[in-house]
């Protein structure tokens, strides 16, 4: 069998390597990845049997698979590391997906590869079930003077920074100003996978996208028919979240 490591810390590359090898020495792992990207490519190169997934990584997390590929090309197992906490260890378990939970346990591991089932058309269903169960109950505190208003994050559509504050723009068109930076915002939102940095004044919503311009250096139109800058050196990664018909 043969496998792709995908994590973004060398010493856990080598360590996962070392104990697939010592405890399953019939999977060849044929590729070791620091990120989303290049996993995917060594993906498409190797035609793997299992990938081992890490969930928490820059730019792109583990989840994020799914906006690569579409549900026929996952042909191949996915069983995620992950160190997150007991919360999103239950969306797994509900979901029938195969994990491993850091520091990683050479009989743990043993165990989930024996149970690993070679059929998985149902992946990306399911790894679409795991990121609804992880970030659905979850809501945001916004200051607002001596009180904190909650905010469930997929109604927010785009945060703009102004100065000291940052503007919260939700889907009813309701206006909330704030006085937090919007770094402050931008690594609170960071498990939200689809709020993107695609300026230095702006988070947008991505799942709020209705078009791209290449005009006036690259813009995003918005449901709300708002059109937001995005930075030339956002412009691939931006497009690379969504799926592009090949010519």
């Amino acid at each position: 069998m043969k496998a792709i490591i995908i994590e973004d810390e060398s010493r856990a590359q080598i360590y996962l390597k070392g104990i697939i090898e010592m405890v399953t020495p019939e999977i060849n792992i044929v590729a070791m990845c620091d990120d989303l990207p290049s996993g995917v490519m060594a993906i498409r190169k190797h035609k793997p049997d299992i990938v081992f997934l890490d969930i928490e990584m820059p730019k792109y997390n583990g989840l994020e698979i799914v906006n690569f590929f579409d549900e026929k090309e996952i042909n191949f197992g996915i069983i995620f590391t992950t160190a997150y906490n007991q919360y999103a260890i239950q969306a797994f378990k509900t979901s029938a997906i195969d994990y491993l939970l850091k520091p990683i346990d050479p009989e743990e591991l043993k165990n989930t590869l024996e149970r690993y089932i070679s059929n998985q058309n149902t992946i990306l269903e399911k790894i679409n079930l795991v990121k609804q169960q992880l970030y659905k109950e979850s809501k945001i505190a916004i200051p607002d003077g001596n009180n904190l208003v909650m905010i469930q994050p997929s109604d927010i559509v785009y945060l703009k920074a102004d100065n000291s504050y940052t503007q919260i723009v939700l889907n009813t068109g309701k206006k909330w100003v704030t006085s937090r930076f919007l770094k402050n915002f931008e690594e609170s939102l960071k498990e939200y996978t689809h709020f993107f940095r695609c300026h230095k004044s702006y988070i947008i919503n991505t799942q709020y996208i209705v078009s791209y311009s290449k005009s006036d250096g690259g813009t995003v139109t918005l449901e709300n028919q708002i059109e937001i800058p995005v930075s030339s050196d956002k412009v691939e990664e931006l497009l690379a979240l969504f799926i592009r018909v090949v010519r």
